[in-house]
This record gives C-alpha cells, sequence and structure tokens, in this order.
C-alpha cells in the first residue's frame, strides 16, 4: 500500500481522490498493527517529549467515531483524550475562535484526537458565515467582512498555532475522511432503517447534505492552504469502514515510526544499585 498518496503535499483537487478502495482483511491486519500504536504510545510517554494530536474531520457519516473506537482499542485508556467539538457554548464564544481547542490539546505522552476540530471555524462557519456574529467580532459589521480573505486569515491563524505546537513538541496529524455522497445517502438510511440506529439521525443532516458542493469546496480550500510538512493532511477513502480504518492506523504508525520514541535509560548509580533493591524486597 503506498501511504504517500493519501497525503497532500502540492495543490489537489478532491475529485481526482478516490472515496473508495477496498483492502482484503482489512480487519485482521488492523489488529496487528493497533498492538504497534499501543507500544508506540507507551514509549512515547515514557520518553516525555512528544504529544500527539490526529485531527479527524469528514461530513457527516464519514466513520470518525467508529475509527476512533476501532483503532485505539488496544491503546491504554489513560493515553487517549477524545474532545468532540460540538455548537460553541456561551462561554467558548466569550474567547477568541481558537481557545477551546488550545485548552484542550494532549500533553507530553499522550494522544489527542480532536473528532470534528478548530477547522470547523473554516468550514461549517464559512458554509453558514452568519455563525460568525456570534464571535462578537469588533471589526465584523456584517457579512460583507466575512468574505474569502477572512477565512484565508483565520486559516493562516491555525498554520501558525500549527507551527507553534509541533516546535513544542506536539505531533501533528490531520486526517479528511473522504465520503461519497452518495455513500452518505446509505448510512443516512441505514440510520432510519435500523431502529438501533435512529438516535443517530437528525433532520439537520439532510439540510447540510443539500450544501454538499459548498462544503467540498471549503474543504479543498483548507487543504491546500493548511497541509504543511509540520502539519500534514491526509485524505482517506471512507465509503469501506474497515479499508478507511486501516489506512489510517497504516499512515499513523508510519508517522509514529519516524520519531524513534525511546524510554529514559537508568543511571549507572541505580543501575549498580539493582541487586541491592531486589534483595531488600525479597528479604522484607
Amino acid at each position: 500500500m503506498n501511504l504517500e498518496k493519501y497525503k497532500v503535499t502540492s495543490t489537489i483537487k478532491l475529485s481526482d481522490f478516490a472515496t473508495k478502495e477496498v483492502e482484503e482483511d482489512a480487519k485482521k491486519a488492523l489488529k496487528k498493527i493497533r498492538k504497534k500504536i499501543s507500544d508506540l504510545q507507551s514509549a512515547m510517554y515514557a520518553e516525555g517529549k512528544y504529544g500527539l494530536l490526529i485531527c479527524l474531520q469528514g461530513m457527516d457519516t464519514s466513520g470518525k467515531d467508529s475509527l476512533i473506537r476501532e483503532v485505539f482499542k488496544d491503546v491504554n485508556a489513560s493515553g487517549v483524550e477524545v474532545h468532540s467539538f460540538k455548537v460553541p457554548t456561551a462561554l467558548e464564544l466569550k474567547h477568541d475562535f481558537m481557545w477551546r481547542h488550545y485548552i484542550a490539546l494532549p500533553p507530553k505522552g499522550k494522544i489527542g484526537i480532536f473528532n470534528r476540530t478548530h477547522y470547523e471555524n473554516v468550514l461549517v462557519t464559512r458554509v453558514h458565515p452568519n455563525y460568525i456574529f456570534g464571535e462578537n467580532i469588533p471589526a465584523v459589521k456584517s457579512l460583507k467582512g466575512i468574505d474569502d480573505a477572512f477565512y484565508h486569515d483565520r486559516m493562516e491563524r491555525i498554520n501558525q498555532f500549527e507551527n507553534h505546537l509541533a516546535t513544542n513538541g506536539t505531533i501533528v496529524l490531520k486526517f479528511f475522511l473522504n465520503l461519497s455522497k452518495n455513500e452518505q445517502k446509505n448510512r443516512l438510511l441505514r440510520r432510519l432503517r435500523l431502529p438501533e440506529k435512529n438516535w443517530k439521525f437528525s433532520a439537520g443532516d439532510l439540510k447540510e447534505r443539500k450544501l454538499w458542493d459548498k462544503y467540498m469546496f471549503c474543504y479543498e480550500e483548507v487543504l491546500n492552504k493548511t497541509s504543511k510538512e509540520n502539519a500534514p493532511w491526509f485524505v482517506v477513502p471512507a465509503d469501506d469502514k474497515p479499508t478507511a480504518r486501516l489506512i489510517f492506523a497504516k499512515i499513523l504508525l508510519q508517522e509514529l515510526e519516524k520519531y524513534h520514541f525511546e524510554a529514559p535509560t537508568l543511571s549507572s548509580k541505580l543501575l549498580a544499585q539493582l541487586d541491592d533493591f531486589k534483595a531488600q524486597l525479597n528479604n522484607e
């Protein structure tokens, strides 16, 4: 599997990326990778130099929740923190648009997963610019002030934010789950057909679906303007969930292995005392 083809390294067209790939025995292959990811997180924690921020974006039903559940099953529960960002609260709107994301960042040694991310501020708000008024930005007087330049400036602020994180020891990896419109239709119908899935359905999903082309334009701009070497985007075909999870896991494993995490070694003084320590315990 050529993992580089999923990475955004130059100006791209989303239409050039596949939405479906099928890997045989994807579930079996994922089980092997999960253990390796768990071992890497343990080593990262012991070393204490890096944290990992994973950003997951995708249209409704793209499989973000189940991907998190399946890929991180074997990782120590205390080593993973998941944050799902919904509509900003009254308190969050009293701060700048990055505040609620900054305070949710993972500490060194842990994996932080943003399920929907700070990019909602240049995706959802760009499709629905009236949402910006809730932020009470002094310079924004009308919709005319919420133009392309406004969002391009926000994207640059995000680039600066992520560069700051990377410089200070946070590994930033961003994934767009590339779902086809037809597959989203099938998944929404499944939520309506199966009683145990009804709770997942929202009438708002259908309203947002009508804005599909606008969202694809916004995603394409985000991918092109904010995929950087120290905070890259990966476009993962999402129509087949098992394969999407496997591709995500393989990319994650490949990226983490670049850091060669190592647990700290004991000092020569402590090493020389190990037998004494063992004897003290055995003689209790």
